[in-house]
């Protein structure tokens, strides 16, 4: 049976939280994503509903409801 190592790694107390700056790109992104899925949406909803749920699907995972630019 193999043997499994680990490493304890204390956490670093003293270190602050890093900036949050705006970045328009973010914006876009999420702009972007929204009007794919009007334009599939309103081309052929029924045809296009996988590729929709999927955009939809990396809108939910990949950007969280707390998530926003500071502007």
């Amino acid at each position: 049976m193999a043997k499994v190592f680990t490493i304890p790694v204390p956490p670093k107390l003293g270190q602050r939280r890093r900036e949050r700056t705006d970045d328009p790109r973010y914006v876009d992104g999420q702009r972007l994503l929204v009007e794919a899925m009007k334009y599939l949406a309103q081309a052929d909803p029924q045809a296009n509903r996988p590729a929709i749920q999927l955009l939809s699907e990396h809108v939910r995972t990949r950007f969280r409801m707390t998530d926003s630019p500071l502007g």
